[in-house]
């Protein structure tokens, strides 16, 4: 039996975290994961521009996106010191600023500033809101009491559950697509997700690894064949894009720091949820200090990165959680596959044109893709929860978090007659859900005597239905 066969039959994993595949095998797998995030981190950049009216600046920022998180994604595979978790944590822009990031925006507006220095400002902030995450990452350890299995399988689940909304819009056409919920969207970003299920199910392993990328492929045919591709505006890209610290500028301003300066604090909690996703898809620890100091050093990473994300005029970064999706569906859990991936991210940044190939890919093809790999970070938050010992305590935890984190996402509104501060805060699922785990964790202390006795009445029950 061959070294791959091993490993697949008694970890599910073709090759698991210090394995080196094959050049080809360690290609593929980069694509896929690049395919999995690369809207994510350009679209925050989009809707930023968009909103702020950046307009000429915005095809640089973009750039800058994809440039800044191939740089992080291998701090974080490659380990840099203490800097980096060494597994596939794959970076980029994180959608948990974007209010705050807009509000500091609309703030030098009204001073009468330009997109420069609207940019300023914003870069600004974000450099010395980073500091704040580095700071914590290096506390993590004497936060025992918050990052516990529980608390990151709650953030993890909602993450996913989260997320499995973004990939649901996608396959429906995109958030207020003319044609949303077509029934031409609909069967192609079904027949994405069947052909990427039908792949991921074989027993050849190079169809599994390649399942993402072929699914996009078989997507992207169809959808050419449909007329739902267009790549008249790829040619009037610049031929390359140059990195050029504080390109805009460097300015300050307590009223837009302070916003930006709490989410970085809620997405160290985050990022630590979805370091541990990682572990778990990755077949790593989840307990002890050596998985503490993993995340610890993972957090860290995101917060040089973001520092790093700020000086070269993009947004901060933090580490995405579909990608964990990918590691699951792939069996590929090699951090060497981290390399490959910031190599791909940094070419599609220096030319701009590679990056507008893949921006035509349609929503629906997305979709069908994403929809299954949020799925799975979802899923990975569960097997994380269903590994602890479900006390009335911690059931009453999980049931307050995902009602308070869900609940702000099912109904939106709930929050609009809240000051400004507190929507952007509040208004998301992971934050919401996230403090409230945290908080309930340490309030409620944990009663050792209830315990035993559930554990005794557990035991009796089993033994009688034996």
């Amino acid at each position: 039996m061959s070294t791959e066969q091993e490993v697949s039959g008694t970890t599910d994993l073709l090759y698991q975290l210090d394995d080196r595949p094959p050049v080809a095998k360690a290609f593929f797998a980069g694509l896929q994961h690049v395919l999995a995030s690369f809207v994510g981190v350009i679209t925050p950049t989009l809707i930023i521009g968009g909103v702020l009216g950046l307009g000429e600046h915005i095809p640089y920022l973009i750039s800058m996106a994809l440039i800044v998180s191939g740089v992080g994604t291998f701090i974080q595979a490659k380990k840099i010191g203490p800097v980096g978790a060494g597994m596939i944590c794959v970076q980029g822009t994180s959608f948990a600023f974007l209010g705050s990031v807009l509000a500091a925006g609309f703030l030098a507006k009204s001073q009468g500033g330009g997109p420069e220095e609207i940019l300023s400002l914003i870069f600004g902030v974000c450099f010395l809101g980073a500091f704040i995450e580095i700071f914590l990452s290096q506390a993590l350890s004497k936060m025992k009491r918050i990052i516990t299995p529980l608390v990151t399988g709650i953030v993890i689940t909602i993450i996913g559950i989260s997320l499995i909304k973004v990939g649901m819009t996608d396959l429906a056409g995109g958030f207020k697509a003319p044609d949303f919920g077509s029934l031409q969207n609909l069967a192609l970003g079904f027949t994405v997700l069947v052909v990427i299920i039908a792949l991921n199910r074989s027993a050849n392993p190079w169809l599994r690894l390649s399942s993402i990328v072929i699914g996009l492929i078989v997507g992207m045919v169809i959808a050419m064949f449909m007329g739902k591709v267009d790549f008249s505006s790829v040619g009037s890209q610049p031929l390359v894009s140059i990195p050029v610290p504080f390109k805009y500028g460097f300015s300050f301003d307590w009223v837009a720091f302070l916003p930006i300066a709490l989410i970085y604090f809620i997405t160290a909690i985050e990022s630590a949820g979805d370091i541990t996703a990682n572990c778990s898809v990755s077949k790593q620890p989840i307990k002890g200090e050596g998985y503490i100091k993993r995340v610890s050093n993972g957090v860290l990473g995101d917060g040089v990165n973001s520092l790093l994300a700020a000086t070269f005029n993009t947004f901060p970064n933090t580490t995405f959680s579909q990608n964990n999706g990918v590691i699951q569906l792939t069996g590929v859990a090699s951090r060497y596959i981290g390399y490959y991936i910031a190599l791909i991210l940094v070419v599609l940044g220096l030319f701009p044109v590679l990056g507008a190939v893949l921006q035509q890919i349609p929503k629906p093809v997305l979709g069908g893709a994403t929809l299954v790999m949020f799925g799975t970070v979802a899923a990975a938050g569960i097997k994380i929860i269903a590994s602890e010992e479900l006390t009335r305590r911690k059931l009453l935890i999980m049931a307050v978090s995902f009602g308070v984190g869900l609940g702000v996402t099912l109904v939106p509104d709930l929050l609009q007659q809240a000051p400004k501060l507190v929507q952007n805060v509040f208004g998301s699922a992971v934050t919401s859900g996230g403090l409230v785990a945290i908080i309930l964790s340490l309030l409620l202390p944990e009663d050792k005597a209830m315990v035993a006795a559930e554990r005794e009445s557990y035991a009796y029950s089993k033994q009688t239905a034996n």
